[in-house]
């Protein structure tokens, strides 16, 4: 989940999801993918979130060293990120 730093445009978070849409595409260990603005129900929310599975840790790892992954984080989101916050967890 992000927060936005001030200022952040809607042009600029649309670009954040045309973005995130590539990857699926591009990285094939992800097995479902969807993320998007705030629904704006309860104040003090984040702003976006993503919300990625995977069929393994190994496949997780793979998306997240991808290096067009981290080029997106480096040019894309951490420009615009002011908090970040996320977790990883395991289905049984």
């Amino acid at each position: 989940m992000f927060r936005w730093i001030e200022g952040t445009t809607p042009a600029q978070v649309q670009f954040v999801t045309d973005s995130l849409n590539t990857l699926p595409s591009i990285i094939h260990e992800i097995s479902r993918y969807q993320h998007g603005p705030d629904a704006g129900i309860n104040q003090g929310n984040f702003d976006y979130v993503v919300v990625a599975d995977f069929a393994s840790v190994e496949n997780y790892l793979s998306y997240r060293d991808h290096p067009v992954h981290k080029q997106l984080i480096a040019d894309v989101l951490a420009p615009l990120i002011a908090s970040r916050s996320a977790v990883q967890y395991l289905l049984d």
